[in-house]
């Protein structure tokens, strides 16, 4: 029997309800789990109130990390007792024990703890598409990270500066702007009180940013644009805020020829062969300690709703984990 956390409806984070269900047997392809952390991401969030509808009753979770307890026909490269971690697929990682498709999983290297990888797997894989992928990021540009003491914004400071380029990031406060500085962000603004274009103009002399990426959505859309030189590139890959409204292509003329691209998850390392490639240069950094992977908040299972709250509050740093 697996302890889960899952939705009957969407909704608030009341909606969320432990309950204990079968876990049954891995079937051909797929390997048993035990979970010993769970990320918690903003994926999550969206899945529980419907913005990505799942089918229902849904158990919730894309990002885990465990043992492995059982492996099913055909079944290659794993056995009973490996550190295993994994990130996208089916949801269900919010459980005590799982069924989980064996392409899902990967081996969790020396030097990687099962909290790093739970912590860092989902959003370091989504950095690895927005920096290297989406578009591939260059000494010597500039780019600008919104929620830059977030779980996804210091995984994409510390990989960015590795890079070479110059980060800007937006905060709230002078707390989250110390932990963005300390993780690779040149040039921490607190948006509570300048104006964001203001402050990337006088960080750019002038020139504006090659990139800004954008997770916050409806809030923040005219500022990010605003941020760009000339063919910059918005990256639209959240709406924390609420759904951004519609945008007038003529508007991208106006301010100088801008792309604009919202890009998913699963189109960039929803194949397998995709997915293991950005998994390796990932965990790579994080074993070389080029990137490091701070959790800031820990809840129990049962304690999931109020990971919600104070996730959509804003109220967290880095990562939010819960723990079976």
């Amino acid at each position: 029997m697996s302890q889960v956390v899952r939705i009957d409806r969407t909704g608030g984070p009341d909606v969320l309800s432990c309950q204990v269900v079968p876990c049954g047997e891995p079937q051909t392809g797929e390997i048993a789990i035990r979970h010993t952390a769970i990320g918690v991401n903003y994926i999550d969030i969206y899945h529980r109130t419907g913005v990505y509808p799942l089918p229902l009753p849904a158990t919730l979770g894309v990002e885990g990390a465990g043992v492995v307890t059982a492996v099913g026909a055909g079944v290659e490269g794993f056995a009973v007792g490996d550190r295993v971690a994994y990130a996208g697929g089916a949801p269900g990682a919010y459980s005590t024990e799982r069924i989980l498709s064996a392409a899902r999983a990967v081996q969790l290297p020396e030097g990687v703890s099962g909290e790093q990888a739970a912590s860092g797997l989902f959003a370091g894989l989504t950095a690895q598409f927005l920096l290297r992928q989406v578009r591939e990021v260059k000494a010597g540009e500039t780019i600008v990270v919104h929620a830059a003491a977030g779980k996804v914004g210091l995984i994409m400071c510390q990989w960015a500066h590795d890079l070479g380029a110059k980060v800007i990031g937006t905060v709230s406060n002078d707390e989250k702007a110390r932990i963005a500085a300390e993780h690779g962000c040149d040039v921490p603004i607190i948006y509570t009180r300048e104006s964001l274009p203001d402050a990337v103009s006088r960080a750019t002399g002038g020139a504006m940013a090659h990139v800004v990426y954008d997770s916050i959505g409806k809030d923040t859309l005219a500022a990010s644009l605003d941020c760009l030189r000339p063919k910059g590139l918005l990256v639209s890959f959240g709406v924390a805020s609420g759904e951004t409204a519609p945008l007038d292509l003529r508007l991208l003329l106006a301010k100088g020829s801008l792309f604009v691209t919202r890009p998913s998850f699963g189109h960039y390392v929803g194949e397998t062969s995709a997915y293991r490639d950005a998994v390796r240069e990932f965990l790579a950094m994080v074993a070389a300690k080029k990137i490091l992977i701070a959790t800031g908040q820990r809840f129990a299972l049962k304690d999931t709703a109020a990971a919600h709250r104070a996730l959509e509050a804003r109220q967290t740093t880095a990562a939010t984990i819960l723990v079976p």
